[in-house]
């Protein structure tokens, strides 16, 4: 549990800025309608970093304003257009700043920003350029309910291959390295950004570790229905997934798909061979795994001459 009172004024001395790094640490919280939680937030971040950046994207409330009163740095959106574009907002201004060091916490309270300092210690230790701060590795907890967990799980799942290894996809708590930073081109405008950043980061070489992290939750801090954002993030994952390995995820399908279908076509031609006739069933069944197949890897071939050719490209 979180400490307060004379507790909390112990712990905050003990992980102050001065004791932490020499480095410019900036804090950045993407915002929607959190008044509720947004003062606390900025309040106990600023004991932690040098700055912090707030966007408030597009809420209808006072989070912007009690940001401002409590001296983050604002980036107003008219209208909300979404967590990646938050997150771009505020890493822009961040980076404007001379930011050496990022960190990204949510701004409804259900991360502790006093843990900040273990973020950043392990960050330098230059053997990473990614922290993710997990409520999943050893040490870290939640009091989110199993489902929801179970969802971020399986996320993280899809997005672990051998190179990346992560039990967290979906933490919004993170440090980067500035070069990491000027580096990304973030696409997704939701949710799907958290696991875009990571399968980027493995493919231009960055490191990513994990530290332990406690989850607080609320049912009503959430200003997004979780279905509808669970299944927006896979579909994106899904989507970044396909465009790194199109070969593999569009053509081994396809593959299977052909396989299937010349054994049907080779149950059709021996039924006409011996009875001269013709399974309706059957040769419906080949003839749509053959189409199938057929789409699957005339797709993954043209993506991948597409990846391919962007890859080549000069920057």
């Amino acid at each position: 549990m979180s400490p307060n009172g004379e507790e909390y004024d112990q712990f905050s001395h003990e992980h102050s800025l001065e004791n932490l790094t020499n480095r410019f640490v900036v804090a950045c919280i993407p915002a929607f309608n959190e008044e509720k939680n947004i003062g606390g937030v900025v309040v106990r971040a600023l004991k932690c970093v040098d700055r912090v950046v707030v966007c408030d994207d597009g809420s209808s409330d006072l989070t912007g304003d009690i940001a401002r009163g409590l001296g983050a740095i604002v980036v107003r959106h008219e209208r909300n257009l979404g967590y990646g574009v938050a997150l771009k907002s505020s890493f822009q201004e961040a980076l404007k700043l001379g930011a050496e060091i990022i960190v990204t916490i949510d701004g409804d309270g259900q991360h502790d920003p006093r843990e900040i300092p273990m973020l950043v210690r392990r960050l330098e230790k230059g053997d990473v350029d990614i922290v993710i701060g997990s409520r999943f590795v050893e040490g870290g907890g939640s009091e989110a309910p199993r489902w929801r967990e179970n969802g971020i799980r399986f996320i993280s799942e899809l997005v672990s291959t051998d190179g990346l290894s992560v039990t967290d996809a979906q933490s919004g708590f993170r440090a980067y390295n500035r070069e990491a930073l000027e580096k990304f081109s973030l696409t997704e405008d939701g949710m799907g950004a958290s696991t875009e950043i990571l399968l980027k980061s493995e493919d231009m070489g960055f490191k990513v570790a994990e530290v332990p992290i406690n989850i607080s939750y609320d049912e009503d801090s959430s200003t997004h229905n979780p279905i509808v954002q669970g299944v927006s993030v896979v579909l994106s994952t899904v989507k970044h997934i396909s465009m790194r390995r199109p070969l593999l995820f569009y053509g081994l399908p396809g593959f299977l798909a052909l396989s299937i279908a010349g054994v049907f076509w080779a149950m059709t031609i021996q039924e006409y061979t011996i009875r001269h006739t013709i399974s309706t069933n059957v040769t419906l069944i080949a003839l749509s795994a053959t189409l199938v197949g057929l789409m699957l890897m005339t797709t993954g071939i043209i993506l991948w001459v597409l990846v391919s050719v962007i890859r080549e490209k000069p920057s």
